[in-house]
């Protein structure tokens, strides 16, 4: 993978990119990140490292134009896990879950890709499904309309999409 691009943050607050030579906003680092590129961001003066805080911000800043990713309830429970004794689990843990979730991600794209030509409402079907998955993991990346004001049942969609994936599997074997 390429080296991480280097954002300098300037004493004047200004985020500036190194590799492009120009100012950025923090909108214009998220949307390098959405689109796979790493990021290091220092401060210019000290060297201090400065991306975590940044990342947080950036997702703080999504979480607060509606597009909640993270349920209450994990968001809880990592506020709790600073004081306790599973503070020095919980960052391999979480590391360890999201590389998992990338990599069955990717394989049923993949099994997806190789499929043989299907019936048009079978394809119909399992293109609501991705789509249905996407939304669930990352809203952004999709194009569905939002559902504002409701409150979610994080427990029942997650059962249906486990369904859905579970028939998704079955008919994939099958073929």
């Amino acid at each position: 993978m390429a080296d991480p691009i280097l954002i300098n943050r300037y004493a004047s607050r200004r985020l500036y990119n190194t590799r492009t030579s120009e100012y950025v906003t923090l909108e214009e680092i998220a949307a390098l990140i959405r689109e796979g590129h790493d990021v290091e961001i220092k401060d210019r003066k000290t060297g201090e490292d400065l991306t975590r805080q940044f990342l947080l911000q950036i997702i703080t800043e999504q979480e607060s134009k509606g597009e909640n990713v993270l349920p209450v309830d994990v968001l809880t429970g990592l506020v709790r896990s600073y004081s306790t004794a599973a503070q020095s689990m919980l960052p391999d843990f979480l590391s360890h879950a999201w590389s998992a979730f990338s990599q069955q991600q990717s394989a049923m794209v993949e099994k997806i890709s190789q499929m043989p030509s299907l019936p048009a409402q079978w394809q119909k079907q399992q293109a609501e499904i991705m789509r249905q998955m996407m939304a669930a993991w990352m809203p952004s990346a999709t194009t569905a309309p939002k559902r504002e004001a409701e409150q979610f049942d994080t427990e029942k969609e997650l059962a249906n999409v486990k369904a859905q994936l579970a028939d998704l599997m079955r008919k994939v074997n099958e073929l």
